[in-house]
């Protein structure tokens, strides 16, 4: 099993949450209003100066499907890569 971690521009939440359905998987964990900053897609604390926020999403699963979201989130990076969104996989050991 692999956990994948997609952080994301909040502007783009329906494209990542669509990407997830595309690969066949329901189960996930979604954190909402993330603040931080990346190379590319620049700073986002939610305030005047910093405007936006992100997101970051949570999926555990087989290895084969987590193989495809990372498929998907890399042809989101291509077709979208200024609005910012990277993905992260480790795997799990254990899941109780």
């Amino acid at each position: 099993m692999k956990m994948v971690m997609i952080c994301y521009n909040e502007a783009i939440d329906d494209e990542v949450m669509e990407a997830l359905g595309g690969c066949g998987l329901t189960n996930y964990t979604k954190v909402m209003g993330v603040f931080g900053r990346g190379t590319t897609s620049g700073t986002h604390l939610g305030n005047d100066i910093w405007p936006g926020r992100n997101s970051t999403l949570y999926v555990v699963c087989d290895d084969a499907p987590a193989a495809r979201l990372l498929a998907c989130v890399k042809n989101l990076r291509a077709e979208l890569g200024a609005e910012g969104v990277k993905a992260f996989s480790w795997r799990i050991e254990e899941a109780t």
